[in-house]
């Protein structure tokens, strides 16, 4: 496990990851700290604030993000896991059925 020391928002934030992951976590970082600093120049809102539009933000980014490969090519993240969770609530629908 490797620590590393990284800055957003001009805290200082010590995180851990695998070596192999190091480059993907500092890529993360990166992109959440340039985020957070355009909400923050563009408003007057408090760092804590801030943290809530930039993870909304980056949570719809997520949703919306399309698969480009295989059997879900161009189907987007949310819609696939809103059609998992609808046949996972109609699973458990039918198993409470039977009970």
């Amino acid at each position: 496990m490797e620590h590393l020391e990284v800055t957003i928002l001009d805290k200082e934030l010590t995180l851990a990851c695998e070596a192999s992951e190091k480059d993907k976590l500092l890529a993360a970082v990166k992109q959440a700290n340039d985020l957070m600093t355009m909400i923050k120049q563009s408003s007057k809102m408090s760092n804590e604030r801030v943290a809530y539009m930039a993870c909304i933000q980056l949570a719809s980014q997520l949703l919306s993000a399309e698969s480009t490969e295989g059997p879900f090519q161009g189907v987007a993240y949310g819609d696939y896991k809103a059609k998992v969770d609808h046949i996972n609530a109609l699973l458990d629908e039918g198993i409470n059925r039977l009970k």
